[in-house]
């Protein structure tokens, strides 16, 4: 499970069940036929997201929001993809992987004949090793502190779990990868292959300047595990391909060089307008999974919820996902007698606002002080109490209240501190000190652009002196973590299976732990915790962690979040799903009437 950034002020990253550690069986299964819907192949359908796509690579840290990985999850495939059951469903038409051993954990992955990049490259293992090196760190010899080594890719998930393993076995017909762990590993399920394999081995080892893929294999095969106690200097090809890898995908429009889109999937990248839209069309040689209705699928980019929903009433959109406030329900159930559908539900998603451990922060005292003076039931009641009458303040960085041990960590973590807005409190914290504080967050948002007014509003009483850190709505995902601000506003969303997700985010030195938030005794748990495969001991070990983050004044979740889908009745085969994934998950299914 790797937890993907959404700008979506309702419900981030399947935040809304924050189910971090809430994950559905990961029962197995074969890739499904789907039904035969009284619909027809070929035609074309329009969705609308919030942000703007911004990469080809959704993996690193600065690319990780939730539009890139849709795109990718469209236009890439792999051995398996989530239902909106959160089920892991295994896509065997792609190929097989097998845990072959459980003492020790191994791992077979074979793909099948015919699969191929759309340059017609067929995908290998060479493709397959490329992203356990991505993901694994392995060749990593880093020292922060020491400032010395080489740290390689930016993965935005956590590595810890894929870390445990040896250099993978290839077979030499460059059809199958064996990876073999030397401890248990909860999410070996989800941790490689799939939903997609989306970088292609042979690109980057050209632009590396290597002859091709058999090159790049050979040259990582070569290389020791990296040693941060003994650093060695920088493989200049490997972290050639890594610098590729971590940025020259990254682009707002489409790039001039095909081999920097290549599709595995059902469907290819035709054209991107900057900030806009995006265009897709059907991948005609794909065979090697679920297979897609529609020819074309446009992608347009609209942060406000009214604006979408007005797109859906003028035709200009089929299906809508917006980041609902207040009215929009009622504004989506007025086009219900034209036929539009409405769906609501929770999402594995929440927002929050998060501060750095430096600069004006690097004191827990005014971390404190800033956290008594976020107006949390103000931001609830103004921004979903509308679209969920229950809604209340979130108070676990790890659970969400349908969960079982919600109510429990939330008794002893301590977020007892901060129910309710102690602008006194805070300002004795102060002792007479005006911070002033950056706030970054997704300015075309309108809900983000709420929360940042609220909390604006209510931190200046205390003292602080609020800085407008907003930005435009494909550019503050590449700025997390980069130290241009002091506090941030988003949310995560999660897959709902797996327990990666917590240390991708809390565990230190991590990518995506973009706040630099450091405990020896949470990442010692969180090391346990990746290796653990019983799901008591699992949630035992996920709540004790929690109490570490609220002891650390780490920041504060807001709210989790309120999924809300709306489609019109000229294209079926939509359903809702509460991860990351939203209606992608099935896009394959969408058929025009």
């Amino acid at each position: 499970m790797r937890f993907g950034r959404i700008s979506k002020a309702v419900g981030v990253a399947a935040a809304a069940a924050l189910a971090l550690s809430a994950c559905a069986g990961n029962s197995g299964g074969t890739t499904p036929t789907t039904a035969a819907a009284a619909s027809k192949s070929g035609g074309s359908a329009t969705v609308v997201e919030v942000n703007a796509f911004n990469t080809f690579n959704p993996n690193t840290a600065d690319g990780n929001t939730d539009i890139n990985s849709k795109i990718s999850y469209a236009t890439h495939s792999g051995f398996f993809y989530i239902d909106n059951k959160l089920n892991v469903v295994r896509n065997e038409k792609f190929g097989k992987m097998e845990k072959t051993s459980d003492n020790p954990l191994t791992v077979k992955y074979t793909i099948n004949d015919g699969v191929k990049w759309s340059d017609g490259t067929p995908v290998t293992s060479a493709d397959l090793l490329l992203q356990w090196a991505a993901f694994s760190g392995y060749y990593n010899d880093a020292d922060a502190e020491a400032k010395t080594g080489t740290s390689y890719f930016s993965y935005a998930g956590d590595p810890t779990g894929i870390a445990l393993s040896d250099f993978p076995e290839l077979s030499d017909d460059g059809k199958s990868m064996t990876v073999k762990y030397s401890k248990p590993f909860s999410d070996w399920e989800i941790a490689l292959g799939g939903p997609g394999i989306d970088i292609p081995a042979h690109v980057l080892a050209k632009k590396a300047g290597l002859a091709d893929a058999k090159a790049f294999v050979d040259l990582v095969k070569g290389m020791p595990r990296g040693d941060a106690k003994a650093p060695k200097p920088a493989n200049a090809q490997l972290q050639a391909m890594a610098e590729m890898w971590n940025t020259g995908f990254d682009s707002k429009t489409l790039p001039a060089d095909p081999s920097l889109y290549l599709s595995n999937g059902p469907y290819i990248v035709k054209g991107v307008n900057q900030d806009q839209s995006l265009t897709m069309i059907k991948n005609k040689d794909y065979n090697w999974g679920p297979e897609a209705k529609l020819d074309e699928i446009t992608v347009r980019y609209i942060g406000s919820a009214p604006a979408q929903v007005q797109a859906l009433k003028n035709g200009e959109a089929d299906i809508i996902a917006p980041q609902a406030s207040a009215d929009t329900v009622e504004q989506l159930k007025a086009l219900e007698s034209q036929g539009v559908t409405v769906e609501v539900g929770n999402q594995l998603s929440y927002d929050h606002i998060d501060l750095n451990f430096s600069g004006v922060f690097a004191e827990k005292s005014v971390r404190e002080a800033f956290m008594k003076s976020v107006p949390r039931k103000d931001i609830v009641d103004k921004i979903v109490k509308k679209l969920d009458p229950k809604a209340a303040p979130l108070d676990s960085q790890l659970f969400v209240p349908d969960q079982a041990l919600y109510a429990d960590s939330v008794k002893e973590n301590g977020s007892s501190a901060y129910q309710d807005v102690d602008i006194e409190g805070a300002k004795k914290l102060l002792n007479g000190a005006t911070p002033e504080v950056r706030i970054m967050y997704n300015k075309d948002n309108p809900n983000r652009a709420d929360m940042f007014a609220l909390i604006s509003e209510s931190a200046s009483k205390a003292g602080f002196k609020i800085v407008d850190g907003g930005l435009g709505k494909s550019d503050w995902g590449k700025a997390l973590g980069d130290g241009s601000y002091d506090a941030t506003i988003f949310g995560w969303i999660n897959s709902g299976v797996g327990v990666s997700g917590v240390p991708q985010i809390f565990k230190t030195g991590n990518d995506s732990n973009f706040n630099l938030f450091t405990d020896p005794e949470a990442d010692k748990l969180m090391d346990e915790l990746i290796v653990t495969t019983d799901k008591a001991k699992q949630d035992g070990l996920i709540k004790q962690i929690d109490k570490k983050i609220w002891d650390s004044a780490y920041g504060l979740p807001l709210f989790q979040a309120v999924g809300v889908d709306a489609y019109s009745d000229r294209i079926t085969g939509v359903k809702y799903m509460p991860n990351q994934t939203g209606v992608w998950w099935n896009f394959w299914e969408w058929a025009q009437k």
